[in-house]
């Protein structure tokens, strides 16, 4: 199951890199601010699939409860950063009135990384399930983000298309999913940074 979770991370971060790009062009070319966020949220994807590579790449420390806790610290920190970034965006053009435009572009991009990012959370959720990992579940979490990050776009996009007045949806969504992200990053820092400590000292005395 280690060498699965090792597979899952590189192939998530292969495929999640590749989405992040595709989004990026899709925010700047189409001022989506969902897809903004959904790119953001993929690089934030990419950093915490690294992490649990890091996690899981030595085998004598596959049941080391100060390395998973180490690994956790460090996606709650980049989660609060990530939330914040995405949340000032897509505050900034909502207040601008940014319209999004919509075309083939922008819908095969939101199918694409809504069912990829699904597939992606539920092996996540799976190994981490099994590995009693909560890196590997917070992974999961985060990739679960990106496929509903994914659809909002679609989604948001079509409401427009057909009732232009409700153009706020792409960035309350990317707000919405902002905080989601930060409120995670905070539970997750506050349930593990005390941990840190004790079983640092605990697998020493080890």
């Amino acid at each position: 199951y280690r060498k699965k979770a090792l597979w899952v991370s590189w192939f998530s971060i292969v495929v999640t890199l590749a989405l992040a790009i595709a989004a990026f062009t899709v925010s700047v070319m189409r001022f989506s601010a969902s897809a903004f966020g959904f790119a953001f949220d993929a690089i934030l994807d990419v950093l915490s699939s690294a992490i649990v590579l890091w996690r899981y790449s030595n085998a004598a420390a596959v049941h080391s409860a100060h390395r998973e806790y180490i690994a956790c610290v460090i996606l709650g920190v980049i989660f609060l950063l990530s939330s914040i970034c995405i949340v000032v965006k897509a505050i900034h053009d909502l207040s601008t009135r940014l319209l999004p435009e919509v075309d083939d572009f922008l819908f095969s991009v939101s199918v694409l990384s809504g069912i990829l990012c699904s597939v992606l959370a539920v092996l996540k959720f799976l190994l981490g399930k099994v590995l009693t990992s909560r890196a590997l579940i917070t992974d999961g979490f985060n990739s679960l983000v990106g496929g509903v990050m994914g659809f909002s776009i679609l989604l948001s996009a079509e409401v427009f298309k057909h009732n232009a007045s409700i153009w706020y949806l792409d960035g309350s969504i990317g707000v919405l999913i902002g905080l989601t992200i930060f409120a995670y990053g905070v539970k997750l820092l506050v349930d593990t940074v005390p941990r840190v400590r004790q079983t640092r000292h605990y697998e020493m005395f080890e």
